[in-house]
Parts: C-alpha cells; sequence; structure tokens
C-alpha cells in the first residue's frame, strides 16, 4: 500500500500553476549567433561504449561513482525519438578507483536517453545515477540507480507512461523547493501536449509533486535534451527552470515559491527554439540566451 501510493500515476500532478504575479520578459536579438553556437557545444566525452550521441556524465569530486554512460547497443526498440534507433541496453558506472559496474537491462526495456545524471539524491555523500529508462510495450519513465554493496541496482522508478513511444526529458535536477535535496524536474510527452512535473527521490522510491501543462523540452528526432535552464531569477535561494512552451515560441520560468509553484515569467519569441538553453548573470540579473528554428538568437531577460 505505501508504494503505490507514493509512486503517484504522472498523470495524476496538479493541472494549473497557482495564480503568482507573472512577469512579461524582454527579448533582444543577439547579433553574434557563433558566440552562442560554441557555447553550446557539447564538452562531455563520448560515451566509451561508441554508441552514436551518447555521452558520458561525469562527477570528478565524488566519492564513489565518479562516471556513467550507456552501453551495449541495442536496435530492439523501434521509436527513433532522439535521432536513430540505436539505444543503451546497459549502464555502466566508474567509482573512484577505476573499477566498472554494469547494470543491464531485460529484453523488454532499453534507456532511452543521451547520458545518465550523477545526482546526490539523498544528500548524504553518495551520488544516484538518473535515467530515462523506456518499456518497449509501456514507453518512458524517470529511474534512479545506486549501489548496494557491488551491484548496481534499480533503487525507483516512475510508472512507465503506459504505451509505447511514449516519452519523457529530465528537465534539471536542482534543489527547486529549497529542502534539503536536490529534486527531478521532468517534462512528460513533450512532443504532444507536455506536462512539467517534479519527482523527490525517497529511501526506494519517487515521489512526483507539483507541475503543469503545456511545456516541451525536446525537438522530435534530435540528440539535443537540453532545451532547459536553472538559476535562480527572483534571488530567493531556490534555483527556478527555464522550459519552453509547448510549442516552443514561449520561454515560461516557473520556481516554487512559499505558496508552491508558480509562474514566474513568460517570453514570447519570433520562432520555436531548438537548442540548448543558456543562463547567465549579467549586472546582477539571469539572462537566458536561446536559439531559434530560423537560426536567430535571442537573450530573454527580465
Amino acid at each position: 500500500m505505501r508504494l503505490a501510493f507514493v509512486l503517484t500515476v504522472i498523470a495524476s500532478l496538479v493541472a494549473t500553476l497557482p495564480a503568482y504575479a507573472q512577469e512579461a520578459w524582454k527579448i533582444r536579438q543577439v547579433e553574434d549567433t557563433d558566440a552562442f553556437l560554441e557555447a553550446i557545444v557539447e564538452t562531455r566525452e563520448p560515451a566509451p561504449s561508441g554508441i552514436p550521441y551518447m555521452l558520458t556524465a561525469s562527477e570528478p569530486e565524488s566519492a564513489t561513482i565518479v562516471k556513467a554512460w550507456y552501453s551495449q547497443p541495442t536496435g530492439r526498440y523501434r521509436h527513433g525519438v532522439l535521432g536513430d534507433t540505436t539505444e543503451g541496453g546497459a549502464l555502466v558506472v566508474q567509482l573512484e578507483n577505476g573499477r566498472t559496474i554494469t547494470h543491464r537491462l531485460p529484453e523488454t526495456q532499453v534507456f532511452e536517453d543521451i547520458a545518465p545524471r550523477i545526482a546526490d539524491l539523498e544528500n548524504d555523500g553518495r551520488p544516484e545515477v538518473v535515467a530515462i529508462l523506456s518499456s518497449l510495450s509501456k514507453g518512458a519513465a524517470v529511474a534512479v540507480f545506486g549501489l548496494s554493496g557491488d551491484a548496481l541496482v534499480k533503487k525507483a522508478a516512475t510508472p512507465f507512461i503506459g504505451i509505447s513511444n511514449r516519452w519523457l526529458n529530465i528537465a534539471g535536477i536542482d534543489n527547486f523547493t529549497g529542502n534539503r535535496a536536490p529534486e527531478i524536474a521532468f517534462v512528460l510527452t513533450p512532443h504532444i501536449g507536455g506536462r512539467l512535473g517534479f519527482l523527490k527521490y525517497l529511501p526506494n522510491t519517487l515521489l512526483s509533486f507539483g507541475g503543469s501543462n503545456g511545456y516541451s523540452n525536446h525537438v522530435i528526432g534530435s540528440p539535443e535534451l537540453r532545451l532547459s535552464a536553472v538559476a535562480d531569477v527572483n534571488g530567493d535561494g531556490r534555483p527556478d527552470l527555464a522550459v519552453p512552451s509547448a510549442n516552443r515560441q514561449t520561454l515560461r520560468i516557473v520556481g516554487f515559491t512559499n505558496n508552491g509553484l508558480a509562474e514566474l515569467g513568460i517570453a514570447r519569441l519570433p520562432a520555436a527554439i531548438d537548442k540548448a538553453i543558456l543562463a547567465t548573470e549579467i549586472d546582477g540579473e539571469i539572462v537566458f540566451t536561446v536559439g531559434l528554428e530560423d537560426g536567430s538568437v535571442y537573450e530573454v531577460y527580465r
């Protein structure tokens, strides 16, 4: 009963954001598009497995898991949402002593992802690994893996979406609520009415909370998963999240306040966002830089 209660079905997330003093942010075109394109170039190493597009996650300061990547390429899932139909059949972590440990999936599942994410979800100094796990018949889920003795095991996961060829994308992992440990932000089905949601990792469980409709942080068929950015836009010490709207032509900025999740600002753009979003601080203010499908680049600011 406890497991059924805390693994709340993702679709039960709150449908709308509470009322808040939403602010219309400004936009200005950036002439130096080359500088922006250079700034968003991927610097992570390719995965040692050689799977196309897949990258290595690194956390050199970790006391346990210092690297993670997907291995054992497989074509058993024909979705192709990330640009091809070769996915990972296993997750590999490298420990600080150089040893590697592998978790192999059953034939009914794949990692439909570009790179794992190393994050200390319990704030205990021992990081977990967050991955996008897909069932061939039931679609995607968020899964958390960690060490158990000498094994790499799945510690928790959301329910699968429930239908094949339905996907989700992680939007950020940070201390969004201001509590002790970070939460996972994700967009459910970003290509068909995407829904922003948040997950809190508890021992062996993922608890879903907050949420709102009308988001997309991915272009179907693209390996670029960074269409979101995290920054504290209002100086309250809690990181906020910038995510495109469902049609990707509006940047929506949301964050947790004392009254729950709220939309803090929006900025409408002349074309759809299709590139990684940058967050920088200029003169004490957060500025988001976005690249659009028409080749233009804009700064979004207050």
